[in-house]
């Protein structure tokens, strides 16, 4: 037998690794199973090149509760260790700087260094174990040895006969402070969490499994049972397979693997592949998400090598994609020592390129593939596009060839036929195309038949983010305004070099617009007279599109600097000056029947503005009422 100290060089090495290295320890199990892959994948590795003279078979990981003799056992038929393989790789933490480390971080991180740097992964044990054994044996045809240690730099090492086949069996004498790893329960859980797709099978207990009844069985037969290994785990998961090899159905089943208690089919799915200049794999998948901006971010989950890392993923893909679902694999990405959060690295800036370029081509091949489609899932995507257009700028610069902008008669169109269409009539007297749009087709429907009557299309923008989304195409695209349909008067929205007729006089028209300002007195109305067509209504609401856009661009985050959000609602109220009601509003003698009729007309102008609310809209059914009874 061989007794020792562990080669480190501060005694309280372990009380760190307790205390301050995890701040989880339940990633103690996540750490072993690596470690038991590990040792399984090398001997495979070994044997495909000759250099162990061995038979790989079919190996498999276990994990065994003993409740009685409070311990967890860890078990693999991997490569195996000697005795002088024990002494190098576990005696010997390879802690260079242990002083500085500790140091460093006893008082402030939790989380600090890399796994693997250190070789720290198997000293997880201690978070969890009072005692730790080791009992492995080599592929090498050398005996199998006993490694035990208390949490102590002391360790004991010694040959056994207690193990004959290949393999190492980590031994956890659970601590009083960690029962709770001796539930089954508990145990499953966090094989689900973090193992779920290790590429080794991993045993855990027994299930019944049913055999099928033969061809002739008769009706009354009763099927036999079996008790086989519960494996796990799905060594084989959809992002390891290349996507030629992979159905739909096949995509789908991996979603609701991923996400079984998700009962709605994602969209579609984008397979991410690259192997320079970084290593990375994954599936990611497009849930509908119409214009909900507050479903559950933090869906995709990022793997290292098949392990479970993490569900938050910001910075490596990048924000806008976070309303998305899947897995993102690379053993590439820099994390800290629990392996439980990124660490600022270039590598992860060239990752969340890479994926944005990727999504970008693949909405670009979709809507090439088969653009009727796409149409129609345009509404439960495009809130991950537009938001991409304002955060992304690589992205902003693809999205012409994918982003539609659809038409309130239901029409869609690119950008490069949305300008085709509109510039030969939405090209105002300055030469600047103005692009029309709404953003409730039955709140505005009246202002959109306006523009419509004057042969105008109007886009139905109704996404939360729209006064963002075309704030950005302002800037980006030259010689383009954007404006709501009940910004203004039509005419004034788009406005033309034609000439205007006026049925009033200057004096008139002053005289209008003092009766009109003084039978109204409200402040958040600007009145302003137009010399529109006599048709047009005499009456009409509008709100400024500037302040409009401002107030709705802070509400969901931006253009707060021009404090917009202390501001009332201000509207024009843009009076027909060629109107008959305006030229009755000026014969009209009796000031009460004047300012009766005024506001009669304002509040037909506030109902169709969605405006006339309260004792308002009250008072103005009760009027009607009697009007109807004259």
């Amino acid at each position: 037998m061989t007794k020792g100290n562990i080669n480190v060089s501060v005694e309280n090495i372990f009380p760190l690794i307790k205390k301050f290295l995890y701040s989880d320890h339940e990633i103690f199990l996540r750490e072993l199973i690596s470690n038991a892959t590990d040792a399984t994948l090398k001997l495979k590795h070994l044997t495909s090149i000759g250099e162990a003279k061995v038979e790989y078979g079919n190996p498999k990981l276990e994990v065994k509760i003993d409740k009685d003799q409070k311990t967890l056992r860890i078990i693999d038929q991997g490569i195996g260790m000697t005795g002088e393989e024990v002494e190098k790789y576990i005696n010997q933490v390879a802690f260079s700087g242990a002083e500085e480390f500790l140091e460093k971080y006893k008082d402030s991180a939790k989380d600090s260094g890399i796994i693997g740097h250190f070789g720290l992964g198997f000293y997880s044990a201690f978070m969890v174990a009072e005692k730790v054994e080791i009992l492995t044996k080599s592929y090498k045809d050398e005996p199998a040895v006993r490694w035990i240690c208390d949490g102590s730099p002391e360790f004991t090492l010694e040959e056994t006969a207690d193990k004959t086949d290949r393999g190492t069996e980590i031994i956890l004498h659970i601590a009083e402070d960690s029962v709770e790893f001796l539930e089954e329960a508990k145990i499953r859980e966090l094989l689900l969490k973090y193992n779920k797709f290790m590429p080794v099978p991993i045993k855990f207990g027994t299930k019944t499994h049913t055999l099928p009844l033969p061809e002739d069985a008769p009706e009354d037969a009763v099927a036999e049972t079996e008790e086989v290994d519960n494996i796990i785990n799905n060594p084989v998961p959809a992002w390891t397979i290349a996507p030629s090899e992979l159905t739909n159905e096949d995509y789908m089943k991996f979603y609701h693997e991923l996400y079984p208690m998700q009962f709605e089919e994602p969209l579609f799915n984008i397979h991410l592949n690259v192997d320079y200049p970084f290593n990375l794999t994954g599936v990611l998948f497009f849930p509908k998400l119409s214009n909900n901006l507050n479903i559950d971010k933090d869906k995709i989950q990022l793997y290292q090598n098949q392990v479970f890392v993490t569900d938050e993923v910001k910075g490596i893909v990048p924000d806008f994609l976070m309303l998305l679902r899947g897995v993102i694999d690379s053993p590439d990405i820099p994390l800290n020592v629990s392996r439980s959060y990124l660490q600022a690295d270039g590598a992860v800036k060239k990752i969340s390129s890479y994926i944005t370029k990727k999504v970008a081509d693949k909405m670009a091949s979709l809507i090439n593939e088969n653009r009727e489609d796409y149409e129609k899932k345009w509404n439960d995507i495009k809130i991950v596009i537009e938001y991409g257009i304002v955060t992304e700028e690589k992205f902003a610069e693809k999205v012409d060839k994918f982003t539609l902008y659809p038409t309130t008669d239901g029409k869609y169109f690119l950008w490069d036929e949305l300008v085709e269409k509109i510039k030969p009539v939405q090209t105002d007297k300055d030469n600047k195309l103005v692009v029309l749009y709404a953003t409730n087709a039955d709140e505005q429907h009246s202002y959109i038949q306006s523009a419509k009557d004057k042969g105008y299309e109007v886009l139905l923008l109704d996404s939360p983010i729209t006064p963002h989304v075309i704030q950005k195409l302002e800037t980006s695209k030259e010689n383009i305004s954007f404006a709501r349909v009940d910004a203004d008067h039509v005419n004034n929205l788009i406005k033309k070099d034609e000439p205007v007729i006026s049925k009033l006089n200057e004096t008139e028209k002053e005289s209008l617009k003092k009766n009109v300002e003084e039978a109204i007195q409200d402040s958040k109305f600007t009145v302003q007279l137009e010399d529109l067509d006599s048709n047009d209504a005499p009456f009409t609401i509008t709100q400024p599109e500037f302040m409009r856009r401002m107030k709705e661009m802070q509400a969901t985050g931006g253009g707060g600097m021009f404090g917009m959000g202390g501001f009332s609602k201000m509207y024009n109220l843009v009076v027909n000056s060629n109107s008959e009601l305006s030229n009755q509003i000026l014969k009209t003698e009796n000031a009460e029947e004047k300012e009766s009729l005024i506001k009669y007309a304002l509040d037909l102008a506030k109902l169709s503005q969605n405006l006339l609310k309260g004792k308002d809209l009250t008072d103005f059914i009760q009027r009607s009422y009697k009007q109807l009874e004259k």
